[in-house]
């Protein structure tokens, strides 16, 4: 058989996992001779295309799913994608835009037809994308949560929450996104730090004490929203407008009246002490207006221009219409002065337009009942958390929970079931012919035909559906005792990142003990965000992301599991370098090169085995290593496990164990060894493949004849055995004198094929007995002498509590040698007079900081060390 001498990913990964797919390696049926094992994937959006997040989060399921199928559990992990209303709605939106066709002007139902027609051929993409980086889920289970059974899951819990009191309609103050022209939820918007400006206004006092205009001033820094105020209010506390109660004020421009109000809530130090209400456009202002019976005037528009209700900028985007009224303020001398301060600016997660606060007729779900076993959960580590570090930030966000907003102003997305009776009463109802029925009911009108019907326009958030995921994905609502919810369900593990913790993860949670009475997984692996080199989060937008699919056709997609994985604990960043992909191809060139050497030897099988020290040793070690993955895996030390095997195979087997054991050039090995390497890298390979499951298995395959289904994917997990710690620590003792042997050769410029004899005092020479063979071999070594006495002449070194002797003569040039050492030393002295110079000096000593002395002081110890080191040397010589 003809190895190749370079290992090609593009010729082999395609190969395998269309091998794997044809075998059926990846689907599973409930088997209740098998213990399952479940994962339920983070649906990505239809919208979506790989990225380095997703390389991460899917490397890490795919990890842990292979382990748990070799481990020979019914390992099924479920595919899927998520119809993300917003993000969806706007890609359609753009694709008709390009058309010339505009959303207002299609009905709903045209509308959705064009939605469905780019779902259907841009949804399954970062699926497809999934499989080049070997992602081995159960494509047969691949769910859509806008397909038909899921939204009737949705629909079915809306219902079923209505009823219990969960879900209720009211008029609030809610997140409006202007450009989606939606409201969000809490957890959809998102924080950023900025720099705004706050506008010191004048308000002019009504009936002032004086003929002279008398005027207050007040801070905002959104003054396009002042032709929304309806009253100014002071704390009754503050001196300086004790003459302002139970007076009125002027709108700047506008010249309305408003009332000054009274109220301990204003802060007397914070700003001018004077605060302008505004109940429509902000939430604190809204709780304001309700204790004091204030009216409520909504002057912005669905898209953020100014509505009729304005009066002024009417039509104008809200940050045009900003700018001309800080112009027209200051030209009418009532803008005080612009400050600017440090400010957070609440933002669409979707769309990235900035949040308007706004009342709102939208639903709401409760949430404090649910939240309460959901928190106690995680609390009591029922659902474990990885890294628990964010059960402090889970629970404060499950104390302070506040209801959900769960509408949407969208057509893409499950439409709600509320239908609208003629007298502007409602019922929810799972279908509308259910609906009608109900309506007759409690209107008393049997007449009401479906046409007297109006269903409501909006769609449930994005959230609603994803949050029943892990039941839904398994049909358990559809069929509550199917034998799938009731083998897979609870699943094993999720996997996701903590951005989602709240408005997703502990959402499932919620579902999961309300409609199942338990836990929808046992544990929640954290992964970190993958950033750039200046620590910012990667995006195609900011141009600092690699292409991952780039990546995995540059350096394969073992390198690229190997590479993301090689730096990224739980919880914790990962800080991206492309050295990280290029060490991970390395690898895979190691493992490559070391199945070349195995190959490429002739057998004997008339030789006798020299290597049972050897064999005996890498057999313990790797029982050893073993324990170590299988204790990071149990704590979810994803990372740790791979640098363990990567410990294992590079430095074990490879540099250390086949130095052991290759014959001489040229020269045949013998059977035993063969079989035992084999044997011992085949194990190798089993716990490297969840890690790099395509060049494993290539390898696997080519190593010997294998059976029809023989493969490694569902090849036995190894099991841990006893080790000899004596015999790992013995030779942990002697590639530490090979070491220092190599070292000396490098320092003395010795050649390495040089033979060297080697001086041994040690108390119990049986402690080397065993690995002579190997110490000559690795070492390079002519004769092992053991002595009881130092040897003259000679370089020396310590392992552990043992002695050890090279004899130069013979080995070196002494003159040259001697000339050099000379050298060393003169400069080393110069250098030492240098420092002392330093040390000497007053100013310096008086004046440097101490860190700086100390690292004076430590160069001065270093260089009379080495002073000390070379002058021994030369009298050895």
């Amino acid at each position: 058989m003809s190895i190749s001498t370079k290992y090609n990913p593009k010729e082999i990964e395609q190969k395998w996992y269309d091998s794997w797919m044809q075998h059926g390696f990846f689907h599973s049926e409930p088997n209740p001779n098998k213990e399952p094992y479940t994962i339920v994937i983070p649906p990505p959006n239809v919208t979506g295309v790989l990225h380095m997040g997703h390389m991460l989060n899917n490397t890490i399921q795919d990890v842990l799913i292979r382990r748990a199928r070799m481990q020979g559990k019914e390992a099924c992990w479920v595919p899927g994608t998520d119809h993300a209303s917003i993000a969806t709605e706007a890609k359609v939106v753009a694709m008709l835009h390009e058309r010339g066709i505009s959303k207002k002007d299609l009905t709903r139902e045209e509308f959705l037809t064009y939605a469905w027609e780019w779902k259907e051929k841009y949804g399954g993409i970062i699926l497809e994308q999934l499989k080049k980086l070997g992602a081995s889920c159960d494509w047969e289970r691949t769910r859509f949560t806008m397909e038909d059974s899921m939204s009737a899951a949705v629909i079915e819990v809306f219902v079923d929450l209505y009823r219990k009191g969960l879900i209720y309609r009211g008029v609030r103050m809610v997140n409006w996104d202007p450009k989606g022209g939606t409201a969000l939820s809490d957890e959809e918007v998102l924080p950023k730090e900025t720099m705004a400006k706050m506008y010191h206004l004048q308000y002019e006092v009504v009936n002032g004490p004086t003929s002279e205009p008398m005027y207050i001033t007040v801070a905002t820094s959104r003054p396009e929203t002042i032709m929304a105020d309806v009253a100014v209010a002071v704390n009754p506390k503050d001196q300086r407008y004790t003459h302002l109660h139970g007076k009125s004020v002027r709108i700047p421009l506008l010249g309305k009246e408003i009332p000054v109000i009274l109220d301990e809530y204003v802060s007397i130090e914070f700003g001018t002490g004077a605060l302008k209400v505004t109940p429509a456009h902000d939430l604190n202002d809204y709780e304001l207006g309700q204790k004091h019976r204030l009216p409520i005037i909504d002057i912005l528009n669905d898209d953020g221009t100014l509505s009729e209700q304005a009066q002024l900028y009417v039509g104008q985007d809200r940050f045009a219409a900003r700018r001309n009224i800080v112009k027209d303020l200051q030209e009418a001398d009532l803008l005080v002065k612009i400050e600017e301060y440090q400010s957070v600016l609440q933002t669409s997660e979707r769309t990235g337009a900035v949040i308007e606060p706004r009342l709102s007729m939208q639903w709401f779900c409760k949430m404090d009942a649910m939240a309460k076993p959901a928190l106690e959960a995680v609390m009591n580590d029922d659902i474990r958390l990885h890294p628990p570090k964010f059960k402090n930030m889970y629970r404060s966000w499950m104390e302070g929970i506040r209801d959900w907003c769960i509408s949407r102003q969208l057509w893409w997305g499950q439409r709600i079931p509320a239908y609208y009776l003629p007298n502007g009463s409602h019922v929810v109802a799972t279908t509308a012919e259910e609906a009608l029925e109900l309506a007759r009911r409690e209107s008393g009108d049997e007449q009401l035909q479906l046409t007297d019907l109006r269903q409501d326009e909006d769609v449930l958030d994005t959230w609603f559906s994803s949050w029943l995921w892990p039941i839904s994905v398994f049909d358990g609502f559809k069929d509550p005792d199917n034998k799938d919810i009731l083998y897979y369900y609870p699943t094993n593990d999720l996997v996701t990142a903590p951005e989602i913790l709240f408005f997703w993860v502990a959402r499932m949670i919620m579902a999961g003990y309300e409609f199942r009475k338990e836990m929808p997984f046992k544990n929640v692996y954290l992964t970190g965000i993958v950033r750039d080199a200046q620590g910012r989060k990667m995006s195609k937008s900011l141009g600092n992301s690699p292409d991952p699919l780039d990546l995995i056709e540059q350096f394969g997609a073992d390198g690229v599991r190997a590479g993301m994985l090689f730096s990224s604990p739980a919880g914790n960043d990962l800080l991206y370098d492309e050295k990280l992909v290029e060490q991970g191809r390395n690898f895979t060139n190691k493992i490559w090169n070391a199945f070349r050497l195995l190959k490429g030897w002739e057998i004997d099988d008339n030789l006798p085995c020299p290597n049972d020290t050897a064999i005996s040793w890498f057999e313990s070690r790797f029982n050893e290593a073993f324990v170590q993955i299988e204790d990071h895996f149990s704590k979810f030390r994803i990372s740790d496990a791979l640098l363990a095997v990567y410990k294992l195979v590079w430095d074990d087997f490879c540099s250390n164990y086949l130095e052991m054991i290759k014959p001489a050039y040229q020269q045949p090995i013998d059977r035993q060894t063969v079989d035992a390497t084999v044997r011992l890298l085949e194990n190798v390979l089993k716990v490297l493949h969840p890690f790099m499951p395509f060049i494993t298995e290539e390898i696997w395959h080519d190593l010997k004849e294998r059976k029809k289904k023989e493969f490694l994917i569902v090849s036995a997990w190894p099991k841990k055995n006893k080790f000899d710690k004596e015999i790992i620590q013995k030779m942990e003792n002697v590639l530490h004198v090979v070491g220092s042997i190599r070292n000396i050769r490098n320092s003395k410029n010795i050649p390495n094929n040089k033979q060297l004899d080697l001086h041994i005092k040690v108390a119990n020479q049986e402690s080397y007995s065993a690995f002579m063979a190997i110490l000559h071999k690795l070492a390079n070594l002519n004769e092992i002498h053991f002595v009881e006495e130092p040897l003259e002449g000679a370089i020396s070194f310590i392992v552990g509590s043992d002695e050890f002797f090279i004899p130069m003569e013979g080995n070196i040039d002494v003159a040259a040698e001697r000339e050099r050492l000379t050298k060393e030393l003169e400069y080393t002295k110069g250098f030492l007079n240098s420092v002392d110079k330093k040390l000497s000096n007053e100013r310096f000593v008086s004046g440097a900081p101490e860190a700086v002395i100390a690292g004076e002081r430590k160069k001065k110890a270093d260089a009379e060390a080495r002073i000390s080191a070379i002058e021994q040397s030369l009298a050895a010589l």
